[in-house]
C-alpha cells in the first residue's frame, strides 16, 4: 500500500522556523524523485523542493537560501526544513512524487487515485 503522511505544519511568525516530514511506505524514497509542493486556497500546485534519487536537488527561485530539503534512506522519510518564513509561504504543503501523485504545470496528476492529505504552514507577520 503506497503512502505518504506529512507532519511538521503549522503557526510560525514571520521569520520563524517549521520543519515538514514526510514518511513514505509501499515504496523506497531513495528509489523515486519526490518533493515538496504548495497549493494556496483557490491556486494551482507549485514546486517548491524536490530531490532526486541521487540526491540531486531543486529548488523553486522563492525558497532558494530559506529551505533545504533532506531524505534519509534508512527511515523512508523526506524532510523540508524551512527558515525565515514569510507569510506568502502560507498553504497546504504536500509530499508527491514517486507513485503517488505529480505536479505538474500547476495541475494535479493522481496515480491509481491516491491523493495526499497534505499538511498547513501558516504563516503571520
Amino acid at each position: 500500500h503506497v503512502q505518504l503522511v506529512e507532519s511538521g505544519g503549522g503557526s510560525a511568525q514571520a521569520g520563524g522556523s517549521l520543519t515538514l516530514t514526510c514518511t513514505a511506505s509501499g515504496f523506497s524514497v531513495g528509489e523515486s524523485e519526490l518533493g515538496w509542493y504548495r497549493q494556496a486556497p483557490g491556486g494551482d500546485c507549485t514546486m517548491v523542493s524536490e530531490i532526486s534519487e541521487d540526491g540531486t536537488t531543486k529548488y523553486a527561485d522563492f525558497v532558494k537560501g530559506r529551505f533545504t530539503i533532506s531524505r534519509d534512506d534508512a527511515k523512508n522519510t523526506v524532510s523540508l526544513g524551512m527558515t525565515s518564513l514569510e507569510p506568502e509561504d502560507t498553504a497546504a504543503y504536500y509530499c508527491a512524487g514517486g507513485p503517488t501523485m505529480l505536479c505538474k504545470q500547476g495541475n494535479w496528476y493522481r496515480i491509481n487515485d491516491y491523493w495526499g492529505q497534505g499538511t498547513q504552514v501558516t504563516v503571520s507577520s
